[in-house]
């Protein structure tokens, strides 16, 4: 398949989304709290042409791409992701963009294992407690809120959420250090 200039490949991945996540999607886009942000009235109502074109004048053609990935996992977008590498080029060596934007990224312990974390983390009202003194319902839903929050904020607060997971969680932590 020819390749596709980024806001096309975006405005395809955006048209294929069911309506949940393209809404999901656009409320992790204003929930993001790097800069540059987008405003909420570049949202709101707009359409996927017009979010694809968002995400390009926002933040380039390349990194467009880059905070779609970023978005679609917030999103629980997985097949999503895999979907945008058929119209982008990945680099050779690397079978998604999943797996080369991870590895683009210092791939902190929080971030390697972010998956095994949310399904087995199972103490996280002391976690809460420590970084983000509130509670959602689930241990679920209270790790995907980490990753799509604080732990965004640099290898200083995963180094601190590292530690606490250490402290709470030192049987999970020691099983995947000896896993890979």
């Amino acid at each position: 398949m020819a390749e596709m200039l980024p806001n096309t490949a975006l405005a395809d991945m955006l048209e294929n989304l069911s309506e949940s996540n393209f809404d999901k999607f656009c409320s992790h886009l204003l929930d993001r709290r790097e800069e540059p942000r987008v405003r909420r009235r570049q949202v709101e109502g707009k359409n996927f042409l017009q979010i694809a074109d968002v995400l390009v004048s926002t933040f380039t053609e390349a990194g467009a791409v880059k905070v779609a990935v970023e978005l679609l996992g917030c999103a629980n977008c997985g097949q999503e992701v895999e979907e945008l590498g058929k119209y982008v080029t990945i680099p050779k060596g690397f079978h998604s963009l999943t797996i080369f934007f991870s590895f683009l990224s210092d791939q902190h312990f929080v971030d390697k294992y972010k998956l095994q974390l949310t399904d087995r983390v199972s103490h996280m009202d002391p976690i809460l407690d420590r970084l983000l003194d509130r509670a959602l319902p689930t241990s679920q839903k209270k790790m995907r809120e980490l990753y799509c929050g604080c732990l965004k904020a640099g290898a200083a607060s995963k180094d601190i959420f590292y530690q606490i997971l250490l402290e709470n969680e030192k049987f999970l932590i020691d099983d995947l250090n000896t896993k890979h």
